[in-house]
């Protein structure tokens, strides 16, 4: 069965680490800013970013790679709908997997606070 791991949460909760740990396919927008010399986030690239990462990850698809992580915020469905799709096109079952920062975990990308509050009052769940 091949599966497509939708690993969302708010910044410093773990997504990265998680994703790591369950598959070698990993992909986030994150990873679009990641330069040689470190992380520079150009918040007029995040919708390239974005699209990037879901190239990476049908081209993953296409490949029929077993497992495939995608880690990024996922704060609202409408976020998630393109991999859903892309899911069902290549035949790939979807878990959507909410990580919580129990662990005291810092935000590594720099996100403000006000930002990581914003996003945790959108954050939609549906069970």
């Amino acid at each position: 069965m091949k599966k497509l791991l939708i690993i969302r949460g708010c910044p410093s909760a773990g997504k990265t680490t998680l994703a790591q740990s369950l598959t070698r396919e990993h992909y986030e927008a994150d990873m679009f800013f990641e330069r040689g010399n470190g992380y520079e986030f150009d918040p007029t690239k995040l919708r390239e970013a974005h699209q990037w990462c879901r190239d990476l990850v049908m081209m993953a698809m296409t490949r029929k790679e077993e497992t495939i992580a995608v880690s990024n915020t996922f704060t609202q469905e409408w976020e998630m709908k393109p991999y859903f799709e892309l899911a069902q096109e290549h035949g790939y079952m979807v878990f959507s997997i909410i990580v919580e920062n129990r662990h005291g975990g810092t935000n590594i990308h720099g996100c403000p606070e006000e930002k990581v509050e914003q996003m945790r009052n959108r954050f939609e769940i549906k069970l």
